[in-house]
């Protein structure tokens, strides 16, 4: 096969980087395009896919730049040099070394990585996961699987909301399996990505093909199990991939944003062996946690100061996400080393306005059932039941309350949440824990803990 030379390539690389650069400076202004871009260099080329690397100094503005300008810089590329088809920005450590522009020899290049490698974040490492009570079975539980010779577990199941750490985690498993297990071989896919490419498969009738990559892993890593809900050959073709793996003595892990239980749309036989394995669940971050997360995320960010009232004021305020506390991170980083202004409350409130606003805490009541429905071990479900066990009805009625408390819903509003339950029901329910609260001491306790998760 002729490899192209490399002048071939470089030159109308290089010119176009030229002109996007030009063109990049007009549209942003000299001052954000000095401050963010101009330090960009161009890294390896591969024809193939063709993915061009941007390379940053350092990790944080490779950051910034990817969520502020990815995908300015990836129209521009397609519009003056459609051969690149992808831009991705990374920092300079990540970069392959030695860099070269382009990688254009015949043959495996050491540099190159094998395609059907995952390319697993390197900001995603178990060293970077910063571990609480809220992900600490699963953090545990995950580096068990990946570092382990044997496990007493599989598949493993994380499940958590947006934002959580549960792809971080993935990730990581990912980064440290490979590097316990030389050679070994990860496959890493969305669950959207197993269907679309086995629904592939079956029409360009290699369905033998898909089915030998998959099966034949060493390790299988599944994000986000419930988008396969209701697509039942899919499922059909996940269920005998996870029966091949774990008969097989190879690993599975599985994310997605709720239980087993409350994955509606998914087979009972997928659920049952799901739940076979050990399920961790992540819960939101709490005040320590957050607390924690800044300060570690602050190490990654040279020359950015943050007084301990600051940390404090943001660990508080900002209580979505992790993700969205990392994103407010890198904002105020940025606004910072921008304009000089020393980082304060005040500088703080003032950049994160939006960010602030949106935290404010509105408590929703599926928040609050989820949160009970944990608290007690119960499924979600009961909460909207007809079954009047105790073991479902006393949380039903902590849930109730909470609601009346914690949300300005009104009490029909809370009753039809509850299953489309009388607001007579809401109203006994309130009454007969605030009843309880007064002689039942370890109840007052699960009050209270529960209003401080909800409100942390």
């Amino acid at each position: 096969m002729e490899v192209a030379e490399p002048a071939t390539v470089a030159a109308p690389l290089e010119a176009a980087w030229d002109s996007i650069r030009i063109g990049l400076r007009k549209d942003l202004g000299a001052r954000t395009f000095d401050g963010w871009l101009k330090p960009a260099e161009l890294g390896a080329f591969e024809p193939d896919s063709g993915t061009l690397d941007v390379v940053m100094p350092s990790q944080f503005m490779a950051d910034w730049v990817r969520s502020h300008f990815g995908e300015r810089l990836g129209l521009a590329w397609k519009t003056v040099l459609p051969i690149v088809r992808d831009v991705r920005v990374i920092a300079a450590a990540d970069a392959p070394r030695p860099a070269p522009l382009l990688i254009l020899e015949e043959g495996p290049a050491p540099s190159e990585r094998d395609p059907n490698t995952p390319n697993f974040d390197p900001r995603y490492r178990f060293e970077t996961f910063v571990v609480g009570k809220a992900n600490e079975v699963a953090a545990t539980a995950a580096r068990t699987l990946a570092t382990s010779q044997t496990v007493s577990f599989n598949p493993l199941f994380i499940h958590g909301g947006t934002g959580r750490g549960k792809t971080h985690l993935l990730h990581a498993i990912g980064h440290a399996f490979l590097a316990q297990n030389r050679g070994s071989r990860v496959v890493s896919m969305s669950a959207e990505k197993f269907m679309v490419e086995f629904i592939r498969a079956l029409k360009e009738n290699d369905t033998i093909g898909f089915k030998q990559r998959l099966r034949n892993a060493d390790l299988l890593l599944i994000d986000d199990v419930q988008f396969i809900a209701g697509k039942d050959s899919t499922q059909e073709e996940f269920f005998h991939t996870m029966n091949e793996i774990i008969t097989a003595g190879r690993r599975l892990v599985i994310t997605s944003d709720r239980a087993p239980q409350d994955l509606d749309g998914i087979a009972p036989r997928i659920l049952s062996r799901l739940s076979w394995g050990l399920v961790a669940d992540i819960n939101a971050a709490d005040y320590e946690l957050r607390f924690n997360i800044i300060v570690s995320k602050l190490e990654t960010l040279p020359g950015v100061e943050m007084p301990r009232n600051v940390i404090d004021f943001l660990a508080r305020r900002v209580t979505s996400s992790v993700r969205e506390l990392e994103g407010a991170l890198n904002r105020i980083g940025a606004y910072a080393m921008m304009t000089g202004r020393t980082i304060d409350v005040a500088f703080v409130e003032e950049v994160l306005a939006n960010v602030l606003r949106a935290n404010q805490r509105r408590i929703s009541i599926d928040e609050i059932q989820t949160q009970v429905a944990e608290h007690y071990r119960i499924r979600k479900a009961e909460m909207t039941s007809a079954r009047r066990a105790r073991e479902v009805a006393r949380p039903r009625q902590v849930a109730m309350y909470l609601s009346k408390q914690l949300t300005p819903k009104s009490l029909p509003d809370i009753g039809r949440r509850f299953g489309g339950r009388d607001h007579t029901t809401v109203i006994h329910a309130v009454r007969q824990i605030e009843k309880l609260r007064a002689s039942d001491a370890e109840l007052d306790a699960d009050i209270r803990l529960l209003t401080r998760q909800l409100e942390g």
